[in-house]
C-alpha cells in the first residue's frame, strides 16, 4: 500500500481475527504468538534485503498488534472498532516502551514489538472500557 501502510495492514488483520474470535480470546492471543513469530523473521529478511530499518511495505507487525489489541475485546463490530481505533492511536504516539523497543531491539525484533507494545496499551484501553461497561 502507496498510502498508509500501517492502517492497511490494522485492517488486512480483519478476516483472521473474524475467523477466530468465535473460538475466543486464547485463539486470537495464539495467532498473534505465531504471527509475531513469523513477522519477526519475515521483516528481519525484508529490512536487511531492502537496507531499511523498518520498512513501510513490511505490515505484519501490525497484524500482530491489533490482534493482541483484539484479544482483549467483546465480541461485537463496536469494540472491534473501537480496538482499531486505539491501537492505530498507540501505534502513532508509540508509547512507553514502544519507541524504546523500535529504537533499541534489532531487526525484527524492534520492528514486531513496537506495534505489539503498542497493542497492549490499546488492549488495556478495552479492558478498562469493558470494566466501565461501555460495551454492554
Amino acid at each position: 500500500m502507496p498510502y498508509a501502510p500501517g492502517t492497511a495492514g490494522t485492517i488486512g488483520a480483519l478476516p483472521l481475527y473474524w475467523l477466530l474470535r468465535p473460538l475466543g480470546p486464547i485463539a486470537v492471543l495464539l495467532a498473534t504468538v505465531a504471527v509475531a513469530v513469523v513477522g519477526v523473521w519475515a521483516s528481519d529478511r525484508t529490512a536487511l534485503r531492502l537496507g531499511v530499518k523498518d520498512p513501510a511495505i513490511v505490515c505484519i507487525d501490525e497484524v500482530a498488534g491489533v490482534l493482541l489489541t483484539w484479544s482483549a475485546a467483546p465480541p461485537g463490530w463496536m469494540a472491534t472498532l473501537t480496538g482499531f481505533v486505539l491501537f492505530r492511536i498507540a501505534d502513532q504516539l508509540k508509547p512507553w516502551p514502544a519507541r524504546a523497543l523500535e529504537r533499541d531491539l534489532p531487526g525484527g525484533w524492534g520492528i514486531v514489538f513496537d506495534d505489539l507494545a503498542a497493542g497492549a496499551w490499546a488492549a488495556l484501553a478495552l479492558l478498562a472500557a469493558r470494566a466501565l461497561g461501555m460495551f454492554g
